[in-house]
C-alpha cells in the first residue's frame, strides 16, 4: 500500500492564504490585534505578580480601573505614553526592538 505524502505549511504560508500578504490591510490590521492581545496578556500577568487589583494600578498610573481593565483586555488601543507608565508603576523594564530593513535598533 502507497502512503501519500502530506504537504506541511509554516505559519507565515497560512497567515499568507487565510489572512492576506505581509503589508496588506488585513495582515496589518490581524499582527496589529495581536501585538496587542500579547501586550494585554503581559500586563495583566506583570500586575497579578506584583499582587495588585486593576484599581490599585490605575491609581499608580493615574488612570481608572476601566482603563487598565480595557488594556489587559485589549479591547482599547493605548498610546506609548500609558503603555509605558504602566509598565514603570509595575516597576518592569520594557523593551522595544525596531527593525530597519536587516539592522535591529533597540530602543530601552
Amino acid at each position: 500500500m502507497k502512503t501519500k505524502e502530506v504537504k506541511t505549511y509554516s505559519l507565515a504560508e497560512m497567515k499568507d492564504k487565510y489572512i492576506g500578504k505581509a503589508g496588506t490591510t488585513d495582515r496589518d490590521d490581524y499582527e496589529y490585534e495581536l501585538s496587542m492581545d500579547v501586550l494585554g496578556k503581559m500586563i495583566k500577568s506583570a500586575r497579578q505578580e506584583r499582587k495588585l487589583t486593576q484599581e490599585e494600578l490605575g491609581r499608580l498610573v493615574g488612570v481608572q480601573k476601566a482603563q487598565i481593565s480595557k488594556l489587559e483586555s485589549s479591547t482599547n488601543s493605548a498610546t506609548i505614553d500609558t503603555i509605558l507608565k504602566v509598565f514603570k508603576a509595575l516597576k518592569a523594564d520594557i523593551n522595544f526592538n525596531v527593525k530597519l530593513e536587516d539592522n535591529f535598533i533597540k530602543l530601552v
